[in-house]
């Protein structure tokens, strides 16, 4: 890998500032590394050797220049579900699996495939898993306890409901504390970590005042230890590697989606790029690691990478220099994390699922009451009712066939004529009246992408033409920008239905990539390479050569301007070019419906 340009024109001045901004990063770190454990059912050391480990690998080896790998909220629900499903044991394997993936997905170049995942279904889950994330930190609000955990949302509230009465108000004073502090703190001293100073205050006020009066970190969890723990390569078997395939998958997909969105939002606020295919090997090293040393998985956290930008980072160093902080403070500090309340670890947690809510975009895409609202509501619930995985699948199947049944909308054929009005003999569907219609010669425009969603105005062209039995079909396909095998198989069979009928088929500005297919697929040589044409022009002179001239004979159409010497008349009637114009002008004026098949 080439460092030249992520550290390019790097000076003690850059220097300085990464180590401002991966101090202050750090800071902001300890407390959430700690509550993000706790809230995935594991110990909150676990949480901070995470965001060591994945904090210095990702910088190290990651696509982004500002990155900012740990545990993160929209993991907590996925990881809670593993551990309950699982144990502690089976979570590092699954986690260890899914770095194998990610760095798989990284050399394989699957980084772009993440932005074809449609908005809504993002928004779905990101709020359905703030949901998830609230509402588990109110039993820890209140102080409530002998609570059963469960996997599911419903059973979870079934749970706090029946313990309600039990609430703790030493606990919930002290959640109260620490909450105010995080919603005003930022309004009035930005550059001071909120969450720090939220539970700093609040359990110094809880020791103080009431100690011993509700639970804490050593309490629930023991003492945490002031070091990292001894390298420890995980026990892999063929039988646990299949049991885990699923939710390695899960935290591999989840991992990508929001370490390439965090991605792009340090793009958006430095003016950089990000190479997605080296973030997600980054990710993939760094959540291989991780479990080796007891860490659970990490991915790119938006909100400390854009407070790591704001605090002046400069290059990766900053990540590495988070890392090292936290490190440090782990190894000077971690006794007096015991003392911590688990209440006030509960308010950081709840300010994480309101932010990451998207209630603004949420709310937005509800009012337009149309398939994307239908996609976001479907998603958001079978994420809080059901699992991630379900709600994002079943998210992406509802969007693709929204987006099949807009692109079918869109596409139709239409009969056209040239208009005798117009002096470059344009064509328009307006161009075709009773009295004058060619009984040999067939146009049809099409338009849209033609795939397998979108064949059914072309099968209803197919039923037309067979209908009329015209001796040559003329198909403009200037405006099909997509062809797919099917509907390449439907040009297939009308090709074969027009010549079963004696008649020819022909072909009019063809794009490139429908051209390129019907190249490959050989339907260029069984309509004939010398039948597909530029322009409609040159395609309508060849098809009035093959005409049959008997049955021009006494023809009074006069669709063509040539109709008139084929027809044995030396020039057009004055009448019949006098009514095609007044016809013309009014189907102007009146706008006249298009006719069109298949619509």
């Amino acid at each position: 890998m080439k460092w030249t340009g992520r550290f390019q024109g790097y000076n003690g001045g850059a220097f300085r500032k990464d180590i401002v901004s991966g101090v202050v990063v750090g800071i902001i770190a300890i407390p959430l590394g700690m509550a993000f454990a706790i809230a995935s059912g594991v110990r909150p050391e676990y949480g901070l050797y995470t965001t060591i480990v994945a904090g210095i690998l990702v910088s190290l080896f990651g696509g982004s220049r500002f990155q900012i790998a740990g545990p993160t909220g929209a993991f907590i629900p996925v990881l809670f579900v593993i551990v309950m499903q699982y144990g502690y044991a089976d979570l590092l394997l699954a986690g260890f699996m899914a770095g194998v993936l990610l760095a798989l997905m990284g050399l394989f170049r699957l980084g772009g495939l993440v932005r074809y995942i449609p908005r809504p279904v993002t928004i779905g889950f990101t709020a359905g898993i703030a949901v998830l994330i609230f509402s588990g930190q109110i039993a820890g609000f209140l102080g409530l306890e002998g609570l059963t955990k469960h996997e599911d949302f419903l059973s979870n509230m079934r749970e706090l409901g029946t313990h309600i009465g039990g609430v703790n108000g030493y606990s919930l004073l002290t959640g109260a504390i620490c909450l105010i502090i995080l919603i005003v703190l930022p309004r009035y001293a930005p550059k001071l970590p909120a969450s720090l100073v939220g539970i700093v205050v609040s359990t110094g006020i809880a020791a103080l005042c009431y100690p011993g009066a509700l639970p804490t970190i050593g309490s629930a969890f023991g003492a945490i230890p002031s070091a990292l723990p001894s390298f420890e390569w995980p026990h892999i078997t063929m039988e646990r590697v299949l049991s885990l395939w699923q939710p390695a998958l899960i935290i591999a997909g989840l991992g990508a989606i929001e370490s390439l969105l965090s991605a792009v939002v340090a793009d958006g606020m430095t003016g950089t790029r990000h190479d997605s295919n080296r973030e997600l090997i980054g990710q993939g090293v760094a959540n291989m690691v991780v479990p080796l040393f007891g860490g659970i998985p990490a991915t790119g956290a938006i909100a400390r990478t854009a407070a790591n930008i704001k605090a002046g980072a400069v290059s990766p160093l900053s990540g590495v220099i988070h890392g090292a902080t936290v490190l440090a403070v782990l190894l000077l500090l971690a006794p007096y994390a015991t003392h911590i309340p688990l209440a006030s670890m509960a308010p950081i947690l709840m300010m994480v699922a309101w932010h990451m809510s998207e209630r603004r975009a949420f709310l937005y895409v509800l009012k337009t009451r149309s398939g994307d609202a239908a996609v976001l509501l479907l998603t958001f619930l079978l994420t809080v009712g059901a699992d991630l995985t379900v709600a994002v699948l079943v998210g992406l199947a509802l969007a693709a066939l929204l987006f099949v049944k807009r692109m079918s909308d869109l596409a139709h054929v239409t009969r056209v004529l040239p208009d005798p009005a117009d002096a470059r003999g344009k064509v328009r569907p307006g161009a075709i009246r009773e009295d004058r219609d060619c009984p040999q010669i067939s146009i049809y425009t099409i338009e849209g992408a033609l795939f397998f969603g979108t064949t059914a105005p072309l099968d209803a062209a197919i039923q037309a033409v067979a209908e009329r039995q015209p001796r040559i079909l003329v198909l403009r396909m200037g405006r099909v920008p997509l062809l797919d095998t099917s509907g390449e198989a439907r040009l297939a069979t009308l090709a074969a239905d027009v010549e079963a009928a004696g008649g020819i088929m022909l072909l009019t500005g063809v794009q490139q990539q429908p051209l390129d297919l019907i190249r490959q697929t050989g339907l260029d040589e069984r309509i004939g390479a010398h039948r597909i044409f530029a322009h409609t022009g040159t395609a309508i002179d060849y098809a009035l050569t093959r005409l049959d001239e008997e049955r021009c004979r006494g023809c009074r159409h006069f669709a063509f301007r040539e109709c008139a010497a084929l027809s044995g008349l030396r020039s057009l009637p004055a009448q019949q070019v006098q009514g095609a114009k007044q016809a013309a002008a009014a189907a102007s004026a009146t706008g006249e419906p298009v006719r069109r098949v298949g619509l």
